[in-house]
């Protein structure tokens, strides 16, 4: 059975950093792509930035370009993401996903199949 499980959310202050981890079982991880999305309140689902594990490949939103840092470290299975600078408009729950890759990675939340339960990320002033 696939399962995604992430952790790391909680309370930061603006300015401040973050650290997620998405630690994957049920599949053979470096074959696959991992995204991470963030679903604010009142607002659609957002791509933030996903990994090819296979190669490397990296992508992140322009919204989150040059404050997140998204890695992988297929010998735990486990994809991080970095977030540094916090923005109050980062608050949000994070969710990662996993997707059979295609090309660059992509943040296409349809292309996604398996999604964890997701970790919320508050943020204040």
């Amino acid at each position: 059975e696939v399962q995604l499980v992430e952790s790391g959310g909680g309370s930061v202050q603006a300015g401040g950093s973050l650290r997620l981890s998405c630690a994957a079982s049920g599949f053979t991880f470096d074959e696959y792509d991992i995204g991470w999305f963030r679903r604010a309140p009142g607002k659609k689902i957002e791509g933030v930035s996903c990994i090819g594990n296979s190669d490397g490949n990296t992508y992140y939103a322009d919204s989150v370009k040059g404050r997140f840092t998204i890695s992988s470290d297929n010998a735990k299975s486990t994809v991080y993401l970095q977030i540094n600078n916090v923005k109050i408009e980062d608050m949000a729950i994070y969710h990662c996903a996993a997707t059979s890759p295609f090309g660059l990675c992509t943040v296409v939340e349809g292309t996604y199949r398996h999604w964890g339960q997701g970790t919320q990320v508050t943020v204040s002033s």
